[in-house]
């Protein structure tokens, strides 16, 4: 039987990125750059000056029609009515069971129209999924080759973007946007992105991209402009304690449980999910999604197991519940928690070391009584036991 492999896509800025230096891979089905300079100088430019990323893989649904609100406002769990002309929000989709579809950004252009950016992995089936649950009193569309995305990302971000256009770009809020000209190219410029810093994201044509690329590389130059691939948004986006779809997040997670409750309006409407995510939140949610930092020299990686300290290991319930279970408010147990040996009680979603801060940080699944600030916990990292302690709030977050 012979197999056809599929062949990965690429964005406009491929063979930029290739002459720039940059290291490609194959990331959701896309060749694309995962460092250039390295990832720790990538980081800490974006951290210290500006950094431009391509995000062209990342996917736009369009909702258009006077019941376009209306029709958004039933795949997602935010309050989408709420959004004036010109504003954003970033909530999750869920499934019937709590379980997150996708986490993604709700934009308002106008009333009758609202676009939706999706993790590039999930496009096809998140358009699906929108297309088939709201398509019926709005035209949803996928206009994700539409587009190529522009994200530049740190201080100096502003400053560099301000060189190149008339727009009061300062003058836009956080989760703001705006459509005009950068560089004499129309555009929607939007102040998000995925690394804790300041920042927007712009929106362009994919033909008018390679010219947008090298305008914003020349602007920058007096900042100390660099381009950063894939591994510096993720140790960036870490640190500013973001989830990643697919490591944090998933189909059998819920936003309660991934500690997302503020994007949660159970008085938004009858979204998907709202029931189970109203007996869960009524039940109480039996596992939380916990940041954690190790001060030895250890890294806690995705899929490594975490133990309780030995007292409490004994009587802690699993985390080895799906969603189904946790909407439903049963109590079952297990020996071991996904992916883990027996007597964990959790798993590690996302870890690294912090180039910023010096020491490594995680996130991972635990059950509630062990979810609180303060309380230690260990991460088995290749068969050495790590001591780790949970921690609020993100790891860093920017200077006011």
């Amino acid at each position: 039987m012979a197999y056809s492999r599929v062949v990965p896509r690429s964005t406009p800025l491929l063979d930029i990125h290739k002459s720039s230096g940059g290291r490609i891979v194959e990331f959701a089905g896309w060749l694309m750059p995962v460092q250039y300079s390295g990832i720790i100088d990538e980081h800490k430019t974006v951290r210290t000056a500006v950094g431009l990323f391509d995000v062209s893989h990342m996917g736009e649904v369009f909702f258009a029609g006077p019941r376009a609100v209306e029709a958004v406002q039933r795949v997602v769990t935010t309050e989408v009515g709420r959004l004036r002309d010109g504003e954003a929000v970033y909530t999750v989709i869920c499934r019937p069971t709590g379980g997150i579809v996708d986490d993604c950004i709700v934009y308002r252009r106008r009333q009758d129209q609202l676009f939706i950016v999706v993790n590039a992995s999930n496009e096809v089936k998140d358009y699906t999924w929108l297309a088939e649950n709201a398509g019926g009193i709005a035209r949803v569309t996928n206009r994700s080759a539409d587009f190529a995305l522009i994200a530049v990302q740190g201080p100096k971000a502003v400053a560099t973007l301000c060189k190149l256009t008339k727009l009061d770009l300062p003058a836009v809020k956080y989760f703001g946007l705006v459509d005009g000209e950068i560089a004499g190219m129309k555009v929607t410029a939007a102040r998000t992105g995925y690394t804790g810093e300041d920042g927007f994201e712009v929106f362009t044509s994919p033909v008018d991209a390679p010219k947008m690329w090298g305008a914003l590389m020349e602007a920058g130059k007096e900042f100390g402009v660099k381009p950063a691939g894939l591994g510096a948004r993720d140790t960036l986006r870490l640190e500013a304690r973001m989830c990643l779809y697919g490591n944090d997040i998933t189909d059998e997670t819920t936003p309660l449980e991934a500690g997302l409750n503020w994007v949660v309006k159970l008085d938004a409407g009858d979204f998907i999910g709202r029931e189970a995510l109203q007996k869960q939140k009524a039940g109480g949610v039996r596992r939380k999604l916990v940041g954690f930092v190790i001060r030895e020299r250890a890294i806690a990686r995705h899929g490594y197991p975490i133990l309780a300290p030995e007292a409490a290991r004994r009587a802690a319930p699993s985390a080895a519940e799906g969603v189904r279970g946790a909407a439903e408010g049963r109590s079952e147990r297990s020996e071991r928690a996904p992916d883990g040996p027996p007597g964990s009680i959790g798993v590690v979603t996302s870890g690294t070391s912090s180039p910023t801060l010096g020491y490594s940080i995680g996130m991972g699944y635990v059950p509630t009584e062990l979810s609180q600030p303060g309380q230690k916990i260990l991460c088995d990292c290749r068969g050495k036991l790590a001591s780790a302690e949970i921690v609020k709030g993100p790891f860093y977050k920017r200077p006011a």
